[in-house]
């Protein structure tokens, strides 16, 4: 299941967590969240934004 957490400290700071996508489909999916509460101070990537981006090389490069 894809969900996106807003989580806001007690300090106002607010952080995105996206669950259940792969490769960049978390940066489209969150955008327009990111737009409203402002810009983004730092990014940690899960394994999964890899992990998809590397099975979509593997897939191009067979094409080839």
């Amino acid at each position: 299941m894809k969900t996106i957490e807003v989580i806001v400290g007690p300090d106002g700071e607010s952080r995105l967590e996206t669950n259940g996508y792969g490769g960049s489909d978390c940066r489209q999916a969150s955008e327009f969240l990111e737009q409203a509460l402002g810009s983004r101070q730092s990014e940690r990537l899960k394994p999964e934004f890899y992990a998809q981006a590397d099975a979509r090389e593997q897939q191009q490069a067979r094409q080839r």
